[in-house]
């Protein structure tokens, strides 16, 4: 597992139906550029809601548009609401919803000015904690479905393209392979060749930019899947109807674009967690943007065709977290930070105050630093073995202060060279301990 975030599992079936959205370019557009952000190797881009500023994460795992974080966008409005149940991965039943529709999305002339927004009230499925940004929803078929849609992962930018426009046919030209697709429930699928037990077989894979992982593969759906020697048992996530358990391990190959993949960390969810998902016939698990993210992709829904180019990525290897502790981001304080001339800063933790003066050369000043907890440690791991506890709070890994790391430098660590010797200090119930532990390879 290469990165410790898994909320990829925002598969659901819609007990209702309503009618359809469309986005458009304005008239003088017919290419736009969005930057975005890739969180383990996820991607976030801004879109207007009814004119308020919104975080969507870009998944072609799913067909309808979600809402589920608007604590501080009071300002939004949404329109001709209508009770629904949606329900996907996990063990639970249906959670309940709103769908609105009359909405105006737009990002950059990119627009929409009648979309279906699923209103998601439930505030377990904000998972902004978990990539260390503010999320408010997510987006996939809609945004896909009319027009030629480019992620470009090295320079991080998603490309929309009207079909008239020439240029991209040339650029497919230049190093592009050209692959057909089907689109089926709204969602593309890619025929791999996947090996496992020495055995290669053909295998129906959703293209999915909404999972972090590299490989998903359901043992449940066919006889030809084997588990590998080695595997961990491991808390994939939570998706609409409960947490996602399975097992993780490394299978001996599969193929995407021009590249055959070696021994790849590939995941096995359980058959519960599996139960309320509706699967296209002949589906045998998902391609996520552990390899996505090693192309720049084409997606062309109309014409059922992807055009993928490798990037520098393509041959790094598959690493996953080794130590066995899954972290979130738990909020903000803030940070009293002192300087002088002649010495170096100090930090005194979870003041309340926000100042900034000069005192006989001593600079005072207060800034919004971000916490940091634990809230998963898999069983047996290196972390759990020297006592480390769900709810820990980091206060220091490798001596460097919690309060100057992002989501994505703390799972760096955590993914780094076997045997390397990590030191964590954390705060349990306002004592502070040091512990200290090495990463291990078990598959």
């Amino acid at each position: 597992m290469r990165f410790v975030f898994t909320f990829y599992v925002f598969l659901f079936t819609v007990f209702s139906s309503f009618g359809q959205s469309n986005f458009q370019f304005k008239k003088d557009k017919n290419c736009i550029s969005i930057p975005f952000k890739l969180i383990n190797n996820l991607i976030f881009i801004p879109i207007n809601v009814n004119g308020e500023k919104l975080t969507f994460l870009l998944d072609t795992g799913v067909d309808k548009t979600l809402l589920f974080s608007l604590d501080d966008k009071e300002q939004v409005e949404f329109f001709n609401l209508e009770s629904i149940k949606l329900k996907g991965l996990g063990s639970n039943e249906a959670i309940d919803a709103y769908m609105s529709s009359k909405n105006k999305l737009e990002v950059k002339g990119f627009v929409d000015y009648d979309h279906e927004i699923y209103l998601v009230l439930d505030q377990e499925f904000n998972f902004s904690s978990q990539v260390g940004i503010p999320v408010n929803g997510i987006i996939g078929y809609h945004f896909f479905k009319n027009h030629l849609i480019e992620i470009d992962y090295q320079r991080k930018k998603v490309i929309v393209y009207n079909k008239t426009n020439k240029k991209v046919f040339r650029k497919l030209e230049k190093g592009y392979k050209e692959e057909t697709i089907t689109i089926e429930e709204n969602k593309p699928y890619y025929i791999s060749n996947v090996t496992t037990d020495g055995n290669s077989y053909p295998s129906k894979l959703l293209i999915d930019t909404g999972n972090s992982d590299a490989v998903w593969l359901f043992l449940n759906k066919s006889k030809e899947i084997k588990l590998p020697q080695k595997y961990i048992s491991d808390y994939l996530g939570r998706g609409f109807s409960g947490s996602v358990y399975g097992l993780r391990g490394r299978i001996e190959d599969f193929n995407f674009g021009s590249k055959t993949f070696k021994n790849p960390i590939t995941t096995f969810p359980d058959s519960t967690s599996l139960k309320s998902v509706n699967f296209v016939p002949n589906r045998l698990g998902s391609l996520g943007g552990e390899v996505l993210s090693r192309f720049s992709i084409l997606f062309d829904y109309t014409n059922k065709k992807i055009y993928t180019k490798p990037n520098d990525k393509v041959n790094s290897p598959f690493n996953f977290n080794m130590s066995g502790i899954e972290v979130q981001h738990d909020g903000l304080e803030w940070v009293k930070e002192t300087s002088s001339e002649n010495s170096k800063s100090s930090v005194s933790y979870g003041v309340r105050v926000n100042e900034s003066r000069v005192q006989d050369n001593l600079k005072i000043k207060f800034a919004l630093k971000p916490v940091f907890t634990i809230y998963n440690v898999r069983k047996d791991s290196p972390a759990e073995l020297v006592g480390l506890r769900k709810n820990d709070r980091l206060i220091k890994i490798e001596g460097k202060s919690t309060h100057d790391l992002t989501i994505e430098k703390i799972n760096e660590l955590l993914k780094s060279e076997e045997g390397r010797t990590i030191e964590l200090v954390i705060e349990r119930n306002g004592k502070q301990f040091t512990y200290k532990f090495q990463l291990k390879s078990i598959i």
